[in-house]
């Protein structure tokens, strides 16, 4: 949805799974966080790592996941052993 931003009332929701105390979380998005949410999530004691949509398509890009590789380039440098005179 195009413009729309995850609450800090959706990302308290992370903070006790099913009722159950956490210590650690992850809260993934293909939208965004608010600047309140990731306030939040930053203020509290139990860790809770958010991931958005442009985060989320960085990771994937990084570790090939859900991507292919279109154009692939070589470098080479010159091998300056080769023209040295012994």
């Amino acid at each position: 949805m195009a413009g729309h931003r995850i609450s800090t009332r959706n990302t308290e929701i992370c903070r006790r799974p099913a009722g159950r105390k956490s210590w650690k979380g992850v809260f993934i998005t293909t939208s965004k966080f608010s600047d309140k949410a990731r306030e939040y999530a930053s203020s509290i004691d139990n860790r809770i790592v958010l991931i958005d949509g442009e985060e989320l398509a960085q990771l994937m890009i990084d570790h090939d996941v859900g991507v292919s590789r279109v154009t692939s380039y070589e470098i080479k440098k010159i091998d300056t052993d080769y023209f040295s005179e012994e």
